[in-house]
């Protein structure tokens, strides 16, 4: 009886760490639905976990981290070879079925870019420790930097609005305007140097730091809810839910399938990193791609479906992984 009790009590504990953070994204929704948040205070919200808190979480993190693990060549590898085959996977099985470049390349990347930075860091570090900073770091700046500037580029093959190359020029000075990769970069330079901040500075990063994951979860729930509520047309599901499926499903398999063959060479991959990466690929969609997507003009009501979708079934998905993995 105990063994037969022991899947049931394993999934209990990781729903345990998992249902709160979901929840704060429900609330997030809900308020915007409900017309307790007004529309136009989310992107003050935005700006506030953009700019200030998630920066700073991301900062103390990577000082905090041995900079050999922010510097891992085996996981950057990994994760990137991963993410560039999401993105040809979904741009193969979407293109020329009613989708152009521009729709395929943005459904593409909310398949391969997992919301890692608002839900992903406070999330895995709560459910497997702090150690988890390193590989979540380097998969957000391969997102961030390579496979979201891929997918702008991408877009652009339809022949509009001056070409791939000039795309990917505008979303690499995207880039540059993005505090995430700074504050990674300044937390591996402390790391390395071992450099350590003033105490009260320490102290008001700390707390910016410790307002991120809340904020932030809510802040997801408030645009899924407002990209919902500004999407005038409903697209037909099998234009969608696939993607959603995609992400949830196929991106963790194929970094178990990668890992397993990196680890088969002979290439240096303990089994907790393998686990975060996993669990990293198992997330829901980033949502910062709605507002990619809104901007080179591609149809966003189909992507904030996805991520709202992706969202909502990963709180299964993505604790069932957690229980079977961990």
């Amino acid at each position: 009886m105990q063994a037969a009790n022991a899947p049931h009590a394993a999934l209990l504990s990781v729903l345990a760490v998992t249902f709160p953070f979901f929840a704060q994204v429900l609330l997030g929704y809900l308020a915007v639905r409900r017309g307790l948040l007004p529309l136009p205070a989310i992107p003050g919200l935005n700006t506030f976990v953009l700019f200030f808190a998630l920066p700073c979480m991301l900062f103390r993190f990577g000082a905090d981290t041995p900079i050999a693990r922010l510097l891992d060549p085996v996981v950057f590898g990994l994760y990137l070879g991963c993410a560039l085959l999401m993105v040809a996977m979904t741009i193969l099985l979407t293109l020329g079925r009613g989708t152009d470049w521009n729709n395929a390349a943005f459904g593409a990347l909310t398949a391969a870019f997992p919301n890692s930075g608002f839900m992903g860091v406070p999330l895995l570090i709560a459910l497997l420790g702090e150690r988890a900073a390193g590989p979540v770091i380097i998969t957000i700046t391969v997102d961030l930097v390579i496979t979201s500037s891929l997918c702008i580029a991408l877009s652009r093959l339809d022949g509009e609005a001056g070409g791939a190359r000039a795309a990917a020029g505008r979303a690499l000075r995207g880039v540059a305007t993005n505090p995430m990769p700074w504050a990674i970069a300044l937390g591996a330079l402390f790391s390395a140097l071992d450099f350590r901040l003033y105490a009260p500075v320490a102290k008001t990063v700390g707390l910016l730091a410790d307002a991120a994951s809340p904020v932030a979860l809510f802040s997801i729930g408030a645009v899924l809810a407002r990209s919902q509520l500004n999407s005038a047309e409903a697209s037909h599901w099998s234009g969608f839910v696939p993607v959603a499926l995609i992400k949830l499903a196929v991106h963790p398999l194929l970094v178990v399938v990668a890992g397993g063959l990196v680890r088969q060479a002979g290439l240096p991959l303990d089994t907790f990193t393998l686990v975060t990466l996993v669990l990293v690929a198992a997330l829901p969609s980033a949502s910062n791609v709605s507002l990619l997507a809104e901007r080179f003009g591609a149809d966003n009501g189909r992507i904030a479906r996805i991520i709202l979708v992706s969202t909502a079934l990963s709180f299964l998905s993505f604790s069932g992984a957690v229980a079977i993995l961990t």
